[in-house]
């Protein structure tokens, strides 16, 4: 079993997994300035829609309208970190670890052999406890040795999986499956979600047990992925092979946008036309 340890908010290590600084959403090709978004679309049931064209959709940074220069569908390459919360926190006589392990067992189940897992394994420490890879047989291994161990800094933990699997290439993913405790974190709550709009990770994050936190969906919302509550065990397979499924297929959408002056904010808002769809995509990005 491959095992990288994160310190804090950091890595250390014998090879560095992250690039050097944050990386802003837009892109930059042959001297023009391009954001990309990726959106998930869905009917009324919650499947998602496989149809659409560019012209079905409409895009507006901080309000004004923005034409779709650029548009790819399909089943893009994937790259996903699965990080499980195993805190002391996770067992007792509820044994949430148990359950998380075996959601996290399903998601990577249910991916294609193309697609890209680490799993992230998330205690006192937070260790990449198998390495980015298309060998799910390694991944699942990983998960089923992961047993209760120490406190849960979950909000250093986040930002320091989001930082691993930004490096990677294609769409990049997190699916976090925890009781949603955080303890002595380095990072606050608004500093993640911050880091989150400056990065390029849809963030699926799950609440195992009575509470989810708010933060859950600032993540989901700030990222363009999806947050989730499952009070009952029995409900996170079905959770995560939706979003195992949801990822199958999304919409890549490119836009030029106006002149802006440098580390600003700025809002987006998809939508489609037409009836009874639910439009997912991040909510903004911070221009270079």
């Amino acid at each position: 079993m491959m095992l990288q340890r994160f310190t804090g908010t950091g890595i250390a290590w014998i090879v560095p997994l992250i690039l050097g600084g944050p990386l802003a959403y837009a892109q930059f090709t042959g001297g023009v300035s391009l954001v990309e978004v990726y959106a998930t679309v869905t009917d009324r049931q919650g499947e998602p829609l496989t149809n659409l064209k560019a012209g079905d959709f409409r895009v507006r940074q901080d309000g004004e309208p923005r034409a779709v220069t650029a548009f790819a569908s399909g089943e893009f390459p994937l790259a996903v970190a699965v990080a499980v919360d195993r805190s002391f926190s996770m067992g007792g006589k509820e044994n949430r670890l148990k359950a998380a392990k075996t959601a996290a067992r399903a998601f990577i189940t249910a991916l294609r052999p193309t697609d890209q897992v680490m799993v992230v394994a998330i205690g006192s420490d937070t260790d990449v406890v198998s390495l980015l890879s298309t060998d799910h047989g390694a991944a699942l291994e990983a998960v089923d040795e992961l047993d209760a161990w120490g406190t849960t800094p979950l909000f250093d933990a986040t930002l320091a999986a989001v930082n691993a699997i930004q490096s990677a290439r294609g769409r990049r993913a997190l699916v976090l499956l925890s009781d949603g405790t955080d303890r002595y974190s380095d990072t606050r709550a608004a500093d993640l979600v911050d880091a989150v709009r400056r990065r390029d990770v849809l963030i699926y994050p799950i609440a195992i047990g009575p509470n989810r936190p708010g933060i859950f969906a600032e993540l989901a919302t700030a990222s363009g992925g999806r947050s989730f509550h499952a009070a009952d065990a029995r409900e996170l397979t079905p959770i995560v092979t939706r979003i195992a499924r949801e990822l199958r297929f999304q919409y890549l959408l490119g836009y030029v946008p106006p002149p802006a002056p440098p580390d600003s904010w700025h809002a987006i808002d998809v939508q489609v036309d037409r009836p009874g769809v639910h439009v997912r995509a991040r909510d903004g990005y911070v221009g270079r």
